[in-house]
């Protein structure tokens, strides 16, 4: 195969398909997100059996927990899927929304309309669902993709692939409007990131070194997050049973999660409280502690920590633990080790809570709860193309409004500039 010729190919196909799809009426949108997950539910004892192809794989090749745990698919995924499809479809389609408008002291209206990126090309590893997810919110936000999926994916991505197709092709819509890369050689990569005639965007979603190349060797605007070294910080004047519930959630609901909470941090005012019952949770659940000086003083099963697990995304069963003077060291903290994904703080103190909204930098900064609900899902997106931790065009979960852009418009009946 011409990997280069292959790719122009699917970009050519793609910007032909961004153009019918961007001009789509939501309802036909919406019948064919539908349509794609009545096919997915359909198709779920196929899935699972193409997955297991993958899976066997990556057992072979020793994939680590936490990857396999991300490349499974499951019957309860399938659901997810299901889900995932139909919440987009109730979604409002942000495509043409008008807003800001307003009359001029010369007589025209001006304002501001959302419209679809063009063509999004999205790489990613490990995550099949996230084959959905893209399409999903792609369609939805009046845009055509291309996804790369991991290799270790190959067989669960291309039969998602073809339910996508026949969801497409049934509804009236070009199949072109979702298309995926059908080889695993990595130059594949390299010629989606930098076909700017016809990609308008790249969304990498994978670990730290996949995301820096992209970074780094992309020609087209990259969406992304390099880490997710989450916070969580208790208080001295926390609740002692929801900082519990949540120091636990934070970190042992999915450890192979990007907003899994990597550092602990507790106010000193209460750590002689609190650590002894979080030390046990920890322990009975097999997560290996790494503490500084104070936490080993109170906690004979951490291990010291070093300057290098502040800076850890770990992606598994291991927290790092700081015990800290009070909020004026845990946001100091926090500025100087964060990947800038998402913070909370356990605090019955209001004027904490708003303080560490205002100061902390992140894409999300949370009051009480836990880092995990940091996710399009969760926060009513539907879904997720990723977590942004940049600026510049979205922050934080991308769903259908971060797909999409401001142009101006202007309203006018015969006006002329004087």
């Amino acid at each position: 195969m011409d990997i280069k010729t292959y790719m122009q190919d699917l970009g050519i196909k793609a910007r032909t398909a961004a153009k019918e799809i961007s001009r789509t009426e939501s309802g036909k949108k919406n019948l064919a997100l539908l349509k794609i997950a009545e096919i997915i539910e359909q198709n779920q004892t196929i899935l699972i059996a193409e997955n297991q192809k993958d899976l066997a794989v990556a057992n072979q090749n020793g994939l680590d927990a936490a990857s396999l745990d991300r490349l499974t698919i499951s019957a309860k995924s399938v659901v997810a899927m299901v889900e995932g499809l139909k919440q987009v479809a109730a979604l409002t389609d942000p495509v043409g929304e008008i807003s800001n408008l307003s009359y001029r002291p010369s007589g025209i209206q001006v304002g501001q309309m959302r419209v679809p990126l063009g063509v999004i090309g999205i790489i990613y590893e490990s995550r099949p669902n996230v084959t959905i997810d893209a399409a999903a919110l792609c369609l939805k936000s009046g845009n055509a993709c291309i996804l790369r999926g991991g290799s270790e994916a190959i067989h669960s991505n291309q039969a998602i692939a073809a339910c996508i197709s026949e969801g497409l092709a049934a509804s009236g819509l070009p199949i072109e409007t979702v298309q995926i890369v059908t080889t695993t050689d990595r130059a594949a990569v390299g010629e989606l990131i930098t076909l700017k005639d016809y990609v308008d965007v790249i969304v990498p979603r994978g670990g730290k070194s996949l995301i820096a190349r992209i970074s780094q060797d992309a020609t087209i605007p990259v969406i992304k997050h390099l880490d997710g070294i989450c916070h969580v910080y208790i208080d001295d004047k926390a609740d002692l049973d929801k900082a519990v519930k949540i120091a636990d959630n934070a970190k042992t609901h999915r450890y192979g999660v990007c907003n899994a909470m990597e550092t602990l941090l507790i106010a000193e005012g209460i750590a002689a409280k609190i650590l002894p019952l979080l030390t046990d949770i920890y322990l009975t659940k097999g997560v290996e502690l790494r503490g500084c000086l104070k936490t080993c003083s109170l906690v004979p099963q951490a291990i010291r920590a070093s300057d290098e697990d502040w800076h850890t995304e770990y992606l598994a069963p291991i927290l790092s633990i700081k015990i800290v003077h009070g909020l004026d060291e845990a946001i100091e903290h926090i500025s100087q080790y964060s990947s800038a994904h998402t913070e909370a703080i356990v605090t019955e103190d209001y004027t904490r809570a708003r303080r560490f909204l205002r100061e902390v930098d992140s894409s999300s900064v949370m009051i009480n709860a836990s880092t995990r609900f940091a996710d399009g899902f969760e926060y009513g997106l539907g879904a997720e193309i990723g977590i942004s931790t940049d600026k510049l065009h979205a922050r934080g979960p991308v769903g259908l409004t971060g797909l999409t852009s401001l142009k101006y418009i202007v309203l006018g009946d015969g006006h002329i500039r004087q």
